[in-house]
């Protein structure tokens, strides 16, 4: 693959098809019938961060630390690739690193060198009035599928609070969405997920992605609730879950994290094989940086170690559903 220009075309028409199926239908949405998929050809990391080391052209700036200087590792695309290739990994969705906050050139710059491995969820402010016409500008001039959005950085009135989760600009930005078939992916805390909810209700037509089983703590006191309130997402078809991080919710230090193995089993009892997603975090050395398995041990999570998921669910999990979710061909 190469960065040439006239790759543009192709990136716009594959944004605008990210998501197959009727968009009136929630079902549709969940079982995606129209789109053949064999599942065996697929590995996707639904969660990957990558950022430029070019600081001039591709700038950190960081939205919630305004004294943010610089990323403590190297985590470029070519680095991601290697990583993929070494691992027989076939595609990922990139998801914009806080570190380039709004500005998501460097993810764009990545989708146009590789568009047919590589979806790409931005970052836009959620707070601002025009966040609509930022997703537009995003997914129809720079290539984008989706945007990710992290109401945990707003939790308990932090950055001005989380009240725009159900602000009147944000149900302009959903019926956008709607239209323009994007995907939404949320990072946000198990106590902000019935607001959440309440948007998904309104427009079940707009595909929504949990990161991180919904970032549930197991070391709370209160992690049954936190559960419930993933769980009581299941009932909505167009939500998925990423089967990912278990490192942060896990109360073990070690690998593979086994005892975030029942509380895994339970989400997957709710929302089934076909709604679960792998993803990671990382690539290449930034890994070890930051503490997290390598990508080898990231896929074996799915493939050998979660006992309730069965070979057909580990298909699924690893590639398949991502492959459903984000029209790779």
């Amino acid at each position: 693959m190469t960065g040439d220009i006239s790759r543009r075309g192709f990136v716009r028409t594959a944004a605008r098809g990210a998501v197959v199926g009727s968009a009136a239908v929630a079902t549709e949405l969940a079982g995606r019938s129209t789109l053949a998929v064999d599942t065996r050809k697929f590995i996707i990391d639904t969660h990957m961060h990558v950022w430029g080391n070019d600081r001039k052209r591709y700038p950190f700036v960081h939205p919630y630390q305004p004294d943010f200087v610089d990323a403590p590792h190297s985590a470029t695309l070519e680095s991601l690739i290697a990583d993929m290739d070494e691992h027989g990994c076939t595609h990922s969705v990139l998801v914009q690193v806080i570190y380039h906050g709004w500005d998501n050139q460097y993810l764009a710059a990545c989708l146009q060198k590789y568009p047919s491995r590589l979806r790409g969820h931005g970052l836009i402010d959620p707070t601002d009035i025009q966040v609509a016409d930022k997703l537009e500008f995003w997914m129809e001039q720079r290539g984008l599928h989706g945007m990710r959005f992290s109401p945990i950085y707003y939790e308990n009135g932090q950055h001005g609070g989380d009240d725009w989760i159900e602000a009147p600009h944000m149900h302009r930005l959903w019926k956008v969405a709607a239209a323009r078939r994007a995907i939404f992916n949320f990072f946000i805390s198990p106590r902000q997920l019935p607001k959440l909810a309440r948007m998904i209700r309104t427009y079940p037509e707009v595909p929504i992605v949990i990161d991180h089983l919904g970032r549930a703590d197991l070391k709370s006191t209160d992690a049954e609730a936190e559960l419930k309130n993933l769980l009581d997402l299941a009932r909505m078809k167009n939500v998925w879950v990423k089967v990912s991080e278990l490192n942060a919710v896990s109360r073990e230090v070690a690998y593979p994290f086994r005892d975030t193995y029942g509380w895994v089993k339970r989400v997957y009892e709710a929302f089934g094989p076909d709604r679960l997603l792998f993803g990671t975090g990382f690539p290449g050395s930034a890994r070890a940086a930051y503490n997290r398995p390598t990508l080898r041990e990231e896929i074996d999570l799915i493939d050998r170690h979660i006992p309730c998921f069965t070979a057909d669910d580990r298909l699924k999990i690893l590639g398949g559903n991502a492959a459903k979710l984000w029209n790779f061909a």
